[in-house]
């Protein structure tokens, strides 16, 4: 099975964050577990790009962190998209539309 490198993926893990904040907070290890299940395992996002990714993405003001105890009373950091970043998250969008316009100028078909 091929995977996606790192490499490729690496300026669009902020926007799969942010997509999966759109309409609710989450967690880390909830948002790892959404990646991996949406993209059926082909891309697993490294523990410490996720977590790095939320600390530039909170400086940035994209998203806001609060702690809240879960239902099994485990304290948790969780993150919020800001206005901001759903409009970084538009762009990146438009963004990914003219990447894959101009790739596809060089991908040959089989």
């Amino acid at each position: 099975m091929v995977v996606i490198s790192s490499d490729v993926i690496r300026g669009y893990n902020d926007t799969m964050i942010l997509y999966l904040l759109l309409d609710n907070p989450s967690y880390g290890y909830e948002i790892s577990k959404q990646i991996k299940s949406m993209t059926e395992e082909k891309y697993i996002i490294k523990e410490t790009t996720l977590y790095s990714a939320f600390t530039r993405m909170e400086n940035n003001g994209f998203i806001t962190s609060f702690s809240q105890v879960s239902e099994n009373e485990k304290r948790r950091t969780y993150y919020k998209i800001t206005d901001k970043g759903r409009d970084y998250y538009k762009e990146k969008c438009k963004e990914w539309d003219l990447t894959k316009e101009v790739v596809e100028r060089f991908i040959k078909e089989n």
